[in-house]
């Protein structure tokens, strides 16, 4: 079959994946020797697709709809798909057939042009905190899933790289310091998602919306929400009362979900300025400029 990643997943990789021109050499082989495995018929790939991972809308061999996705192993796909298995449908996609060590998943087809974005900003944040409620169980027993803390520690390496940068050194250092007073004594330890926000929630059949795309991570739910706090960045950023929207959107998540708000607040602060510092660093200047005026609010 003919087949060429989408843009956006090449530019990704590009920044945050030293050897992922080799995985993407080896893409197409891997797409063909995939759909061949499981008699799939290709109907298109997504497209802009993700940052991660290449996703194509296929059929099963019976002509049921599905979705299969390749990803690198620096993408974690086994443990996205330990994680979708964990919830086994409730509040997430459903898994089909998992290969975790080659990067192949299949699962259920949502609705791919259809996410909570596309409601009105009110009713989206409600729908989207509402799955990511469903989405907040223990971890398994025995898990292997990444820590908050083990995440963050790395982000928090990189970012320090940043100190000597005038202009970003004192977010930084109220990022840094939020995090370790976060880190001392964490409320609950749930799975999480990982990289929440309204456009991982597709409407889907089996239920209204079902969120997809999961990094999954355990920590505390307060993590997970802050990356939905800064949901459509640009259009708060564009408002002249951006930064009261922001506070209110931290008070109204923060109760609404059952979360402490200063505790939502540091987190909020933290993955802000960890994305723009990233962003910086990967010469992304605008989205930088955004998260972190955005992070000044906070």
């Amino acid at each position: 079959m003919a087949f060429e990643p989408p843009r956006r997943l090449v530019r990704a990789l590009g920044e945050t994946a030293p050897d992922g021109d080799e995985w993407l050499k080896k893409l197409p082989g891997a797409v063909e020797q995939a759909v061949a495995q499981r008699e799939l018929t290709v109907e298109r790939v997504q497209v802009p697709g993700g940052r991660s991972s290449v996703v194509l809308l296929v059929r099963r061999s019976d002509d049921t709809p599905a979705v299969l996705k390749l990803a690198p192993r620096r993408a974690r796909p086994e443990s996205e798909a330990a994680a979708l298995a964990h919830w086994g449908g409730l509040g997430a996609v459903q898994v089909l057939e998992a290969d975790g060590p080659a990067g192949v998943l299949l699962v259920e087809r949502l609705h791919p042009e259809v996410s909570v974005r596309s409601l009105p900003e009110a009713k989206a944040l409600l729908e989207a905190a509402g799955t990511l409620r469903r989405l907040w169980v223990p971890p398994p027993g025995t898990h292997v899933f990444e820590t908050v803390a083990e995440r963050t520690g790395r982000q928090a390496a990189a970012m320090a790289g940043a100190a000597g940068d005038a202009e970003v050194a004192p977010l930084v250092a109220a990022a840094l310091a939020a995090r370790e007073e976060l880190l001392t004594a964490p409320p609950e330890q749930r799975l999480l998602h990982g990289t929440f926000r309204q456009s991982k929630v597709l409407a889907g059949e089996r239920m209204p919306w079902l969120a997809v795309g999961p990094d999954p991570v355990v920590g505390e739910c307060a993590f997970d929400l802050a990356r939905l706090v800064r949901d459509r960045v640009e259009d708060l950023i564009a408002s002249p009362s951006g930064a009261s929207i922001t506070r209110r959107r931290i008070k109204r998540l923060a109760e609404s979900l059952e979360v402490d708000q200063e505790r939502l607040r540091g987190w909020t602060l933290f993955r802000a300025v960890e994305s723009g510092v990233r962003a910086l660093r990967v010469g992304r200047p605008k989205d930088a400029e955004l998260l972190l005026e955005f992070a000044g609010w906070v």
